[in-house]
């Protein structure tokens, strides 16, 4: 009995770890897909150019990129809004290069409806800070990328949004814990409102703050899904990376 045990326990361990899980869910009659990381374990990176330069923009460019790691992409969506050049608005970080600079000044479009927010990627765990926390803490983040509306702030929705609005679209955002061990991405399968998501941010993932990245053209690579959305370039990526005989 205890040798067949420790068995079990052997091929359990033996098994390669999920970088990532990703799964369909419906909250209030809408459809969403998440995917949680275990930031304190998964090699999770932001994306914008290759070695040369040149915007990756594509999840198949990044993943071609990664080839050269002898790595692959497990798990990809886009990660803040951008310019009509693909260049990030706001604060973009790689690395720990500083690309562009934190933006606190309100403005027009859904950048601008204050508060907004950092997704920062430290060693060992991801946060969501909104953009006057971090500005004031200023964490050592790897990697960083601003985006907003914030849509959950420490454990409340953001106080414009409407719960009777009549503004949809798809929306993808990421939420994390208190603790920044887990990093939660969800997409939108059918155009919602902000409060209808930040309420899936705020009651379902529970993540006490979550930032919107982007809406429309919102995007997901999930392969352990069959899973590659098509679309125009977009600016910054956030992905986990994983070794490719995974």
């Amino acid at each position: 009995m205890m040798r067949a045990l420790v068995l079990v326990l052997l091929l359990i361990y033996a098994l390669p770890a999920q970088a990532v899980t990703c799964r369909d869910i419906d909250h209030e009659g809408r459809p969403y897909t998440v995917c949680e990381v275990d930031a304190a374990r998964e090699d999770l990176r932001l994306f914008l150019s290759d070695d040369a330069g040149d915007l990756l923009g594509q999840f198949g460019a990044v993943d071609a990129a990664l080839e050269a790691e002898g790595a692959r992409l497990a798990f990809g969506m886009n990660a803040g809004m951008y310019h009509p050049d693909r260049s990030p608005v706001g604060l973009y970080v790689e690395e720990g290069k500083a690309q562009t600079p934190l933006v606190t000044r309100a403005g027009p479009g859904n950048f601008g409806l204050l508060p907004n927010g950092v997704f920062c990627i430290e060693e060992g765990r991801a946060r969501v800070y909104e953009t006057l926390r971090y500005e004031a803490e200023g964490p050592a983040c790897r990697d960083a990328t601003q985006s907003g509306p914030m849509l959950v702030i420490d454990g409340a929705l953001h106080p414009r949004f409407l719960p009777d609005s009549g503004s949809r679209y798809l929306r993808n955002g990421v939420g994390t814990s208190a603790n920044g061990r887990r990093a939660v991405f969800a997409i939108s399968n059918q155009p919602v409102t902000f409060h209808e998501f930040g309420r899936l941010f705020r009651d379902v993932l529970n993540t006490p703050d979550a930032l919107y990245l982007d809406g429309n053209i919102s995007r997901l690579h999930a392969p352990a899904l069959g899973r590659s959305d098509p679309g125009l370039w977009v600016g910054p990526i956030v992905g986990v990376v994983e070794p490719a005989e995974n």
